[in-house]
């Protein structure tokens, strides 16, 4: 059987899966376990949050292939994220089943999945930032629980399609404005996008799109797109990007160009990066967000890692006695992490 071909269009549709620790290959049956925890210590650009010890990711992600004939194969996905909800309460934390699918995949064909899991789109963006590269394309909510995706891969052409079906009763999972997931009520959302892409002699190209329906917790309609490179030149990386993006709520409508360019230096086990990131708003101002990070790899499954930023933006807090408002510009922004993945 095509197990290596196989194994890649696994991953391909579990979006999240790691190549983790194999706990049973028999009689056509194959389980994988893998799982990531990073925590951070860091201080965003928000002036009016403090430096905080942060508890990134914890995943925990089980895959099974069930081999049907040397060409097709039965996937199912199970994973959990852990996420802590209080800044001072490290015991208030809540375990969320992020992803719960089941679909066929094919080498000559690709996979198809169907349930609770990621979108195509949930992989665009060619930032190399871990937190202050904050003005990347946003396409707001990437993750459902009525998705239904098709990818392919032949290592040169690769695409993608995935839709979250329409549907108001149910919960489901989704991005906070701080990068954490949460259980959110889907207020009859309805998602659609795609991917197409190119390899060749170390340059990636690919497009995304995206169009969606009452999406995130505000409820908003976002229609935008991604163009991507990137290009692997021995030890350097160079990346590059520039999309568009529209938000509408009722008759408030908000549209700017999103900008990013960014490069990488990797020496032995360290690597270097840097990165700018611009959004452009239409009828509006310029933010943008300037960062720079070292990373050291201590073992495969183990990194290290500090960022340092820059941004423009303002920040505003309301104020209920009396009630104020008050404005500040961005604070410098600083990061250090450890992330241990299998």
């Amino acid at each position: 059987m095509k197990k290596t071909l196989l194994a890649l269009v696994v991953l391909t549709a579990a979006g999240s899966a790691n190549a983790g620790i194999n706990l049973y290959d028999a009689n056509g049956v194959k389980v994988d376990l893998s799982g990531a925890a990073e925590v951070q210590y860091r201080n965003t650009y928000n002036p009016f949050d403090d430096a905080e010890l942060r508890l990134d990711d914890g995943d925990l992600m089980l895959n099974t292939t069930v081999a049907i004939t040397d060409e097709l194969n039965v996937i199912s996905g199970v994973g959990f994220a852990y996420e802590n909800n209080a800044d001072t309460d490290a015991q208030d934390v809540n375990v969320i089943n992020d992803e719960l699918w089941a679909g066929f995949s094919s080498s000559q064909f690709g996979a198809i999945t169907f349930g609770r899991q990621l979108l195509v789109s949930d992989d665009s963006g060619i930032g190399k930032d871990y937190e202050l590269g904050s003005e990347g394309i946003d396409f707001v909510q990437t993750a459902g629980s009525q998705v239904i995706k098709y990818v392919y891969d032949n290592g040169t052409f690769y695409a993608g399609a995935s839709t979250d079906l329409r549907n108001s009763d149910e919960s489901i999972s989704g991005t906070n404005p701080d990068g954490s997931v949460s259980i959110i009520k889907d207020k009859n959302t309805r998602i659609w996008d795609a991917r197409v892409g190119f390899r060749t002699n170390g340059l990636d190209t690919r497009v995304y799109f995206y169009d969606g329906d009452h999406v995130g917790s505000t409820g908003q309609n976002i229609k935008g797109y991604n163009l991507e490179a990137e290009y692997a030149l021995g030890n350097v990386g160079l990346a590059a990007s520039f999309g568009q993006i529209e938000y509408k709520t009722g008759s408030k409508k908000t549209e700017g160009n999103v900008y990013q360019i960014a490069a990488d230096y990797t020496m032995d086990k360290t690597t270097f990066a840097l990165g700018y990131n611009n959004y452009d708003v239409k009828s509006g101002d310029d933010v943008y967000a300037l960062y720079a990070n070292v990373t050291q790899k201590l073992h495969s499954n183990v990194k290290v890692y500090a960022e340092v930023g820059h941004s423009n933006a303002d920040f505003t807090i309301e104020k209920k006695d009396p009630k104020t408002s008050l404005t500040k510009g961005a604070d410098f922004g600083y990061v250090a992490g450890i992330e241990v993945t299998f």
